[in-house]
């Protein structure tokens, strides 16, 4: 049943409409709960879950080294990660002789969440860079003459190759300290089943919160087939917002631009979705006298929000595309994909969404040619509009309003048949119907 429900405080649910999705294993019940609260549909699919600490063996036999073997500087580069590293050392009764060791290391954080932990375990830090990039922490060890030195680097949940082999290059012999370790989530079925509904345009914006969570999220795409598709629906219709530059770093190698926080916070991650989700895809028109601002999964008219269902959302979203335009059967069995029915399925599916917006005025039929948005005035997509606060992002996947133009096209489109009451107009070869 379409859910209606009245917006009286539209600044607090900023998300209602949107279906957001959650990629992340630790935090993801304090993401959900953040989306729900401004108003999103939420799709949790962790990609990837953490190994406990104490039964990662590997991460024992990098403690034992890191004991026995002095490192002249060790880098944190995770709080949690160290934390977790002093706290499995503790369940294996080696947190005392590991924090003697690393007391005589110069240590390095790589941010302040890192440089915190490492205080809260008695030990201090020499240097912490301003940006929090590894790229600084890197260049930073470089100029002090590393050439036989022993570094040891806590790693961050996958294999850091190219920090290895920067300072391996430089002569340093390092030791790579996994402080957790990312395996394959539980339920892959979960993660499968956001694949293909991003890829069927379900979802809106996909966040991540670790690098690992976008690798696990393009390798199950890649083992179902699927990691063109996947690729092909960020780059164009859902935005990837990652926390961090670290986090980002799968997608910028295989040239998906990100949305980006101000700030690599869980919070501001939440208030950047809450922001740029609306602004980039929203489109807002006036059709048949009624405002219409056309969202991920709904419809506001006039102040109410209609849910609509995937069929009849996907129709909307094409003819809202180019308001005005007529769009023949066969282009709207296009974009409404594989579904059974051929182009009586279409036709059912604009006469339900007629219905569900409650005033058959708003989509015409024009004979013979197939249907149109009927559009009295557009104020475009807001989808990288000139009007959209640019945070930290990359993103340029999604073409930027052209409004004059589409003013033009909608002014051209509505010389005719424009007013509600004109049941029966001349439009090129057809005629218009208002029903």
């Amino acid at each position: 049943m379409t859910e209606e429900i009245r917006l009286t405080e539209e600044q607090e649910i900023p998300l209602r409409g949107y279906t957001i999705a959650v990629t992340a294993s630790r935090r993801r019940e304090e993401l959900r709960t953040a989306f729900e609260k401004r108003g999103a549909k939420v799709v949790v699919a962790s990609t990837l879950q953490i190994m406990p600490l104490a039964r990662d063996e590997e991460l024992y036999r990098a403690t034992i080294t890191c004991i026995e073997t002095h490192s002249d500087y060790v880098v944190g580069t995770t709080g949690i990660g160290f934390r977790g590293w002093m706290e499995a050392a503790d369940e294996w009764g080696l947190g005392e002789s590991l924090r003697h060791s690393l007391s005589k290391s110069q240590i390095v954080a790589r941010g302040p969440k890192a440089r915190g932990a490492i205080r809260a375990s008695g030990l201090s830090e020499i240097w912490t860079p301003g940006s929090e990039s590894m790229s600084e922490v890197i260049e930073h060890l470089r100029s002090q003459n590393i050439s036989g030195k022993r570094i040891a680097v806590q790693l961050h949940g996958e294999p850091s190759h190219d920090v290895v082999a920067s300072l391996q290059g430089a002569g340093a012999t390092v030791v790579t300290v996994p402080v957790y370790r990312w395996v394959p989530p539980d339920d892959l079925n979960a993660v499968r089943t956001l694949v293909e509904a991003t890829i069927n345009k379900q979802i809106d914006a996909i966040t991540f919160t670790s690098a690992p969570a976008v690798v696990g999220l393009l390798e199950v795409a890649r083992s179902s087939g699927l990691e063109g598709p996947l690729i092909n629906a960020m780059l164009n219709d859902v935005i990837p917002i990652c926390v961090g530059p670290v986090c980002s770093a799968p997608l910028d190698r295989i040239g998906i631009p990100s949305v980006l926080p101000p700030r690599s916070r869980l919070g501001s991650l939440i208030r950047t979705v809450a922001e740029e989700v609306p602004k980039r895809t929203s489109k807002n028109l006036v059709a048949a006298g009624r405002h219409l601002e056309v969202r991920g999964h709904a419809v506001i008219i006039d102040d109410q929000l209609v849910e609509l269902p995937p069929m009849p959302m996907v129709l909307l979203r094409a003819l809202a595309q180019d308001p005005g335009k007529v769009f023949s059967r066969l282009e709207l069995k296009h974009c409404v994909g594989n579904h059974d029915g051929g182009l009586h399925a279409v036709e059912m599916a604009v006469a339900r969404l007629r219905m569900l917006l409650d005033e058959p005025n708003i989509i015409q039929t024009v004979v013979k040619r197939g249907y149109r948005l009927r559009c009295d005035s557009y104020a475009g997509s807001r989808v990288m509009g000139k009007d959209s606060v640019q945070p930290q992002h990359r993103r340029v996947g999604l073409q930027t309003a052209n409004q004059s133009e589409s003013q033009v096209k909608v002014e051209q489109a509505n010389q005719v048949g424009s007013h509600p009451n004109d049941r029966d107009s001349k439009i090129g070869q057809g005629w218009i119907k208002n029903e």
